[in-house]
């Protein structure tokens, strides 16, 4: 029997027991940053000769030259056109309907003009550059590929440089024909932290990007980290989690396989089940026992539940609304009546899933808004991968002879008050009656 926990927030301890559920060990593994920081001064000192080594140690790819780890275009188109019918129809919907989403995002230039005649505003403009890595191996995500190009696509960004590992030199081909769908510019088959250093520091083949964005591993999680300033990342993502909030009136098998849909991404991912209904969360239980035996990945997901998953009896729904804002949960299904009465009032949730039908998966895939999401409470403080993050903003000021009159007053005044005299001179100079 499948030893998941159960809590109720009526227990004695349940704050403590929540705290406890829900602490996750973010701090970097040394010995992984160790590893991690030695090749990255490898690739930033020696280039393409320190990619072709690495490739080789750890992805078993033995080549003469980074140009042979290069995909042609033509390989990519290749690929796409060789899919199953069914296949390639399923890829070209969720493609457009991720772009017919992320259209709504782009952000657009602004001014106004003052009574005297200065100028503000706010100037945007797409990122030049851009390096998408993509898990390769046995986990390989096409709909990574998608999530992470597609708005970048549609702010304007010029290249896209893709990385993705080929241990072994198994390539999925529903990766590169996503590439091809999103117009991918380059694609390079190299993975780790190798491939962070690329993008992040260039090599003689692959050009320096200005931001790198998606998945990895905890060798490319750390490598992100380190190289952050030197370029710009999308976020360090930690372990999936999906928090159900159900009413109790849907189908129970339905909530036990949505708790495993996050459960079979990794042994550290979490769901979390809250409900009222105490003889409910009996029979989502019931379900999971019987559930779990044909899931082909079942070892991950009993590791998942039964290390981090919970299911926990709140007082009422305001209560469990309570306890999502504390969680503030990667992805949050409200599972209940009127759903959108309830999801106003969620402060803090990567994406939210309102109602019995819409599963967590939609959003993986196709439903439209991107599935790159925050997680380990970060959801308090940031948001879903967006156009917005391929655009850049710069503010305008055209100051008018009489606006430099007024403002330079003020500027000089404050700047005397700060001990910066060249400052208050610099706006004195331009002073009218001087």
């Amino acid at each position: 029997m499948l030893n998941i926990r159960r809590l109720s927030t009526q227990d004695v301890g349940f704050a403590a027991a929540l705290d406890a559920l829900l602490a996750f060990e973010t701090a970097q593994d040394t010995s992984i940053d160790n590893t991690v920081a030695d090749i990255l001064a490898q690739v930033k000192q020696r280039g393409d000769a320190a990619v072709l080594e690495y490739t080789a140690r750890f992805d078993r790819l033995t080549v003469q030259s980074m140009a042979d780890l290069e995909l042609p275009k033509d390989r990519l188109e290749d690929a796409f056109n060789k899919l199953d019918a069914e296949v390639k129809t399923a890829l070209l919907a969720a493609a457009e309907r991720v772009r017919l989403y992320h259209e709504r995002q782009v952000q657009h230039s602004w001014s106004y003009t003052e009574a005297d005649g200065t100028l503000l505003g706010q100037q945007i403009t797409p990122l030049d550059r851009v390096g998408l890595y993509v898990p390769g191996g046995k986990a390989a995500y096409p709909s990574s590929v998608l999530m992470n190009a597609i708005p970048a696509k549609v702010a304007g960004v010029q290249e896209l440089i893709m990385v993705v590992p080929t241990p072994d030199g198994v390539v999925n081909q529903l990766v590169l024909a996503a590439a091809h769908v999103c117009g991918v510019t380059r694609v390079f088959t190299i993975g780790g932290a190798q491939a962070v250093g690329a993008l992040a520091y260039g090599t003689e083949t692959v050009p320096q990007v200005d931001k790198i964005v998606g998945p990895g591993n905890a060798y490319v999680a750390a490598a992100k980290r380190r190289v952050f300033g030197v370029v710009g990342i999308d976020m360090v993502a930690g372990p999936s989690e999906i928090l159900v909030i159900a009413d109790g009136k849907t189908d129970p098998d339905w909530i036990a396989m949505d708790l495993f849909s996050q459960a079979e991404h990794d042994e550290l991912a979490q769901s979390i089940l809250l409900c009222p209904d105490a003889a409910y969360i009996d029979r989502v239980a019931a379900s999971i026992e019987k559930l779990l035996a044909d899931m082909p990945r079942k070892e991950v997901i009993t590791a998942s539940l039964t290390g981090r998953g919970a299911l926990i009896q709140v007082r009422d729904l305001d209560e469990a609304i309570t306890i999502s804002n504390q969680i503030a949960p990667e992805h949050l299904e409200l599972s209940v009546e009127d759903p959108q009465t309830w999801a106003a009032k969620i402060k803090h949730a990567g994406a939210i899933f309102m109602g019995r039908m819409t599963c967590e998966a939609l959003g993986d895939y196709c439903a439209g808004p991107n599935h790159v999401l925050p997680t380990s409470r970060t959801a308090r403080f940031s948001s879903p991968l967006g156009v917005y993050d391929f655009q850049k903003r710069s503010s305008l000021i055209h100051v008018s002879p009489e606006g430099a009159n007024t403002l330079g007053n003020i500027a000089a005044t404050l700047a005397y008050g700060e001990g910066l005299q060249a400052h208050a001179k610099s706006a004195e100079y331009r002073l009218k009656h001087r």
